[in-house]
């Protein structure tokens, strides 16, 4: 026996296999302890190897594997109402267009935004918010977008900070007022300028967005009029992100890509020249099964390219109310695979480590190790692969945000 001075550790957790997900695999370690102080990693490995400790608590998980806390790196968690009338309409034979013509889509959700309270929006953002922590999420990326005016896209930046204040998870918000139109404006040229003389500063000047993202599409912006918002944000010191080739291809992600973007996020449609831009500006491809599943879309992304091109895939709920209601990340992690081709080892970085990365975390979060943000999930299932496995189900056991096991609201 050495005199060996002991680690302090406020925790130490063991009892269970860990997949770490460093450098984007399994990475196991067998009969694992975790050792955490000050909410950080301070001692990760086998068990048998443990120095000598002194820890204030002691965790038995019992059994299971542990894996990073699930980050969910694209939603638009917070809006008002929700769009299930709809989904009863077009299944009964309504066309898109009609429910446009009848204030549908995405114009009713901001207007149900712009008229809720911001109580209300926190009230209904948190219902779905539990049910993405349930299902062993521990960091998420929530989108402005619906409220398209200076006040109420503050109004839901707010809400999402708010989020974080109220719960056990991190929240990393994007100012997403490049998403649509609003009624007021009939030119989109002058709602850019809009958002790049008024809206754009005034989130910077007041510190409420990590990142910028806008909608590249034929029905939403053009590359051109997303570039010029791009080159504001990148003034005011905001990273970017985009929604690109969803429906077509149109130059957005090469584009976005020339801003170093975090991520380019959908993707069905981009070409090996998007690949490449994206595999040299280290822009996180982030696919989003779920709006490609609602939407009966067929041109699935180009996963053996990105493969080829060593561009990291992460996987999102894109839960929104009108083309991905997705309220489960794990259920993302399967379709990835069914609908993608995925495997449940990419599928699991892909909402961990490479996420992270999507969400300009990777040095504190996505992965279990010495340094990294103690953010981790005890699972009731026998191999890692279970967890693109099962549609569905209750599968965690231990919830630990920042070395705290948590399940719900912060005491």
């Amino acid at each position: 026996m050495t005199n060996e001075t002991p680690i302090m550790l406020d925790s130490l957790w063991r009892g269970a296999h860990v997949a770490t997900m460093k450098n984007g695999h399994y990475s196991v370690i067998e009969n694992a302890a975790i050792g955490v102080l000050e909410g950080r990693i301070v001692w990760i490995g086998d068990a048998s190897h443990l120095p000598a400790y002194q820890a204030q608590q002691e965790h038995d998980l019992g059994g299971g594997w542990i894996t990073p806390g699930l980050i969910d790196c694209h939603t638009h968690l917070v809006f008002g109402g929700n769009r299930a009338g709809e989904f009863e309409q077009r299944l009964n034979g309504v066309s898109y267009q009609d429910i446009a013509k009848q204030g549908g889509g995405i114009a009713s959700s901001v207007s149900a935004t712009r008229n809720a309270s911001e109580a209300e929006l926190i009230a209904s953002a948190s219902r779905r918010l539990k049910s993405l922590m349930a299902d062993g999420v521990t960091t998420i990326e929530i989108k402005s977008g619906y409220g398209l005016s200076l006040d109420s896209e503050l109004k839901m930046l707010r809400v999402a900070t708010e989020l974080e204040n109220q719960f056990p998870v991190t929240v990393k918000r994007t100012c997403l007022a490049a998403h649509a139109m609003p009624p007021e404006f009939d030119n989109k040229d002058a709602y850019i300028d809009f958002l790049c003389d008024t809206v754009l500063p005034k989130v910077a000047a007041l510190g409420m967005a990590d990142a910028v993202d806008a909608f590249c599409e034929g029905i939403a912006f053009s590359t051109e009029q997303v570039e010029r918002y791009f080159q504001t944000a990148k003034s005011l010191g905001l990273p970017v992100k985009i929604h690109a080739e969803q429906l077509s291809s149109l130059g957005g992600t090469r584009m976005a890509a020339s801003f170093s973007a975090l991520s380019a996020d959908h993707i069905e449609f981009i070409e090996e020249s998007d690949v490449k831009a994206m595999a040299e500006s280290d822009t996180v491809a982030v696919l989003l099964p779920g709006a490609f599943f609602t939407l009966k879309e067929t041109q699935r992304p180009p996963i053996a390219l990105l493969r080829q091109y060593g561009v990291p895939m992460a996987i999102a709920t894109d839960a929104n109310p009108g083309t991905s209601p997705a309220l489960s990340l794990r259920l993302m992690m399967n379709m990835s695979c069914t609908l993608f081709g995925l495997t449940p080892e990419e599928a699991l970085a892909g909402a961990t480590i490479h996420a992270a990365k999507a969400l300009g975390m990777g040095d504190t979060h996505g992965s279990l190790e010495v340094g990294k943000t103690a953010d981790f999930v005890c699972w009731d299932v026998e191999s890692p692969s279970e967890l693109s496995y099962w549609l569905g189900g209750n599968l965690v056991k231990h919830r630990v945000y920042h070395g705290e096991e948590h399940q719900g609201e912060k005491a």
